[in-house]
């Protein structure tokens, strides 16, 4: 993405578009999966942790960024493609490789939707598979 289209989206979503800022939300939108802070720390070296955290958390609180809980390294960060600052409406499938210890969007597969009870409200969802990758399929 471009950065006048980052600044869009993090206006878009009610975060000022700091040059802090615009470098995290262009890393997640480079990536193609979803990274953890030490993956982006690595990828950011004019920043540091706690300037990509504080970055991280105001992108989640916005709905900006998706977190995925995995079993690897803790918890990875995606751009959020939601239209809505108030939930996430473009939740999706991930699937976690248990060899390289990967994880991977599965856009094209939504979210199954689960009945709440009348008193609770869905605000995001976290749903993935483990098993094998394409990539690791044929290796042993």
């Amino acid at each position: 993405m471009k950065q006048e289209e980052l600044s869009e989206l993090l206006d878009h979503h009610g975060i000022k578009p700091t040059a802090n800022r615009i470098l995290v939300s262009k890393a997640l939108a480079d990536a193609d999966r979803p990274l953890t802070l030490s993956e982006l720390e690595d990828a950011l070296h004019t920043i540091d942790k706690s300037g990509i955290f504080r970055a991280l958390s105001l992108f989640h609180e916005r709905h900006l960024v998706h977190t995925i809980e995995d079993s690897g390294n803790g918890v990875r960060y995606e751009l959020c493609h939601s239209h809505n600052d108030d939930a996430d409406d473009d939740l999706h499938v991930h699937f976690y490789c248990e060899r390289c210890q990967r994880t991977f969007c599965l856009e094209h597969i939504p979210i199954p939707e689960v009945e709440l009870p009348e008193d609770y409200r869905k605000i995001s969802a976290n749903f993935t598979i483990k098993g094998v990758c394409a990539g690791c399929k044929g290796k042993r």
